[in-house]
């Protein structure tokens, strides 16, 4: 598959990604139901989106100064809840990149990557965020322009960091496609949640 190809494959989920964030800032609120989207195959990664969306506000609020002591940590178990959504829709979209490459036999000289495809496009979606957040600020009207400067610097930044990474992906996936890459996914198994795991859950358990 041509680097072309994949490269507008991997564009496509940027305009996904960015369609999430303006969906999600029509209404604005960490409450707000998930906005429509109808293509079904990639519905995935903009369910991913939206989650990264909601939790990009769940730690703008726990920084609010004065917050209420319960409130913030309603928030906490919020942000602590999401953070284990993020991880296992992330590991299903590997399972969707497993699927894909599962014909493909690996070379002998094949190369293990530093990430699965799917937590690189983890980053993408994030950077969905961060390039929506830092052209709000940018535009900010009432600030002074040693701030507008700095936020337009940053934006520019950012627009490279996607381009670079998006190039990086679709890289990745033709490497995976020759065999030149080793499709290979280790779960997160993240303990924090797990009552199993966890010595804070499982002794106060224990206790009651």
């Amino acid at each position: 598959m041509a680097i072309e190809r994949l490269l507008e494959e991997v564009e496509n989920l940027n305009r996904v990604f960015d369609q999430c964030v303006r969906d999600y800032h029509i209404t604005d609120s960490i409450d707000a139901k998930q906005g429509h989207f109808e293509d079904e195959l990639l519905l995935p990664f903009y369910q991913k989106c939206w989650v990264d969306s909601v939790q990009w506000h769940l730690e703008d609020e726990i920084r609010r100064p004065g917050i209420d002591n319960s409130f913030a940590l309603e928030l906490k178990r919020r942000i602590d809840a999401s953070n284990q959504v993020r991880t296992n829709q992330v590991e299903g979209l590997d399972d969707l990149f497993l699927e894909r490459f599962k014909s493909t036999k690996p070379k002998d000289s094949a190369r293990i990557n530093t990430e699965s495809p799917a937590w690189a496009i983890d980053r993408l979606s994030i950077l969905a965020l961060k390039l929506y957040h830092m052209k709000q600020e940018a535009e900010r009207s009432e600030a002074g322009k040693e701030h507008t400067d700095l936020c337009l610097y940053k934006l520019r930044i950012l627009q490279e960091q996607r381009r670079d990474l998006s190039l990086a992906i679709a890289q990745l996936l033709e490497d995976l496609q020759a065999g030149n890459r080793v499709m290979k996914v280790y779960r997160q198994m993240k303990m924090y949640n797990d009552p199993k795991l966890n010595p804070s859950l499982y002794s106060s358990k224990q206790q009651g």
